[in-house]
């Protein structure tokens, strides 16, 4: 199978730069289903085409059982389109062999990832599923001209009909990262096929690789369907998500019942009358107090720093008000922020100014877009994570898919969880008795519901457990946040 690349940009010959390929020599790379080469047909200051050619070993497919999942006899295991035909085959090459591109990173020109360069691509035998008009609701929507044809089937026998396989080209004015990452998603919902199992891991590339234009895409559902092989509960689940972050939702955008919780943590909240003489907080900074979600962070922060971590992940990140604290403290060599939300992680990077940070300040704070519903392997590796009034938001289901990733997959030494203490919120003459706090709220936990859920998750996955107040203690009611710090237990 065949992929094509060129820029009309100038200097044409920086594609080279970005796709991390001199221009000047054929490479080959080993995959697991075959080889690919890339190499350029053309490269001059005005037009550089590199090509990308992809070669399966339909025998070695069938020797290690990774072959179509037809229902074909056993020539049909040997006798397939997949050595020609754009499929996922295409995509994994995409991914392995342009990976640095994909990524958005680039050394020698770093100043071209987010830019819109003329780009053409054309793909030599594309399997449309659908016809044309499926390849041109894809692709017309995020801006690309496409041009589609099919040739006779053979020359020789004219009656034999066109191809059933179109040659595509497409034309944009795009960043190559962005062009890449709909070819690495799009091509397999044409082929409506995959020829790898589909699991957890496949929602999180599909999230990660649509950021940015999934969610408004008007086929988001046709392309979550074919690119997770139609299984219904992952499909279910990635359209979730992707519906929450297209449509707005109130849990990953600041919205009224966002800015509603805030007001009842602050420290004069509606419905507390003030003494005369006593200066309003909110409108003189000397004499106000700090609000329940500074306390929370900074308890946070001083458990984090306590446990000694050198590497730290805030999941569910949000617009990054941890991450602003944790950038201060020099301790923290390592640190991500992880959000399901892409425009919420942009807001993240306009509070930090991300724009204006050197390469070292880069390589030190990463922003991360996936789901903490599936294993990612970018959560391993750190010393500790915090999840900061995050779980719940989550139903049964997901709580119980997010325990296995954070305890059973991510498994930092330290994990800072808090979250609000339903005791607590008769306190607050403005909230309606038996109403959450925040109207996403799936659950909110007394402090024995929640003791008993931390204690559970601890005994599973190897980690000691103990619990902190977080804001001014009520005798009878406890602390309006309720904060648990488990700590992996060392082996003896």
């Amino acid at each position: 199978m065949l992929l094509t690349l060129t820029t009309t940009h100038r200097p044409a010959t920086d594609l080279g730069h970005l796709l991390r390929k001199h221009p000047e020599r054929v490479q080959s790379f080993t995959l697991n289903f075959g080889r690919a080469r890339v190499f350029y047909p053309e490269a001059g200051e005005s037009r550089c085409t590199a090509a990308l050619l992809v070669e399966v070993d339909p025998v070695g497919l069938v020797r290690d059982r990774r072959g179509p999942s037809g229902e074909g006899g056993a020539l049909d295991q040997y006798v397939n389109d997949r050595p020609y035909a754009a499929s996922s085959f295409l995509s994994v090459a995409i991914a392995e062999v342009f990976g640095t591109a994909l990524s958005g990173v680039s050394r020698e020109r770093p100043e071209l990832v987010d830019r819109p360069l003329p780009l053409a691509v054309t793909l030599a035998a594309v399997p449309c599923r659908g016809g044309e008009g499926v390849l041109r609701r894809l692709f017309e929507p995020l801006g690309y001209r496409v041009e589609a044809s099919r040739g006779p089937l053979d020359p020789s026998f004219p009656e034999w009909g066109d191809s059933p396989y179109f040659r595509v080209s497409l034309e944009a004015e795009v960043p190559l990262r962005r062009l890449l990452a709909h070819l690495y998603v799009l091509i397999p919902v044409l082929d409506d096929d995959k020829h790898y199992w589909v699991g957890d891991d496949e929602v999180v590339k599909l999230l990660r690789h649509g950021e940015g234009w999934l969610p408004a895409h008007p086929e988001r559902d046709l392309i979550a369907r074919r690119y997770l092989k139609h299984r219904r509960a992952l499909v279910a689940d990635a359209l979730d998500q992707l519906k929450d972050e297209g449509d707005g939702s109130p849990a990953e955008t600041e919205t009224a019942a966002d800015a509603a919780e805030a007001l009842l943590e602050s420290p004069a909240s509606p419905g507390r009358e003030l003494p005369i003489g006593v200066p309003d907080p909110q409108s003189d900074p000397d004499a106000r107090e700090p609000s329940l979600n500074e306390q929370r962070l900074g308890t946070v922060l001083a458990v984090l720093k306590g446990s000694g971590a050198e590497s730290v992940a805030d999941l569910g990140c949000g617009e990054g008000r941890l991450l602003q604290l944790l950038i201060r403290e020099r301790q923290f060599g390592r640190i991500a922020g992880m959000d399901v939300s892409h425009r919420t992680l942009e807001t993240a990077a306009e509070r930090m100014h991300r724009d204006r940070w050197s390469e070292a300040q880069r390589a030190r704070v990463l922003l991360l877009h996936g789901s903490l519903l599936y294993r990612d392997d970018r959560l391993r590796g750190f010393d500790a994570a915090a999840v900061v009034e995050v779980i719940e938001h989550l139903d049964a289901p997901r709580l119980a898919a997010f325990e296995r990733v954070v305890f059973g997959h991510a498994r930092p030494a330290t994990v800072v969880i808090t979250t609000p203490n339903r005791e607590y919120n008769v306190t607050w003459p403005t909230l309606p008795a038996g109403r959450f706090r925040h109207r996403d709220h799936r659950f909110e936990w007394t402090r024995a519901e929640f003791r008993s859920w931390g204690a559970a998750v601890a005994e599973r996955h190897g980690y000691e457990v103990r619990y902190l107040p977080v804001g001014p203690v009520d005798p009878s009611l406890g602390s309006p946040t309720q904060m648990a710090v488990f700590e992996r237990r060392t082996p003896s």
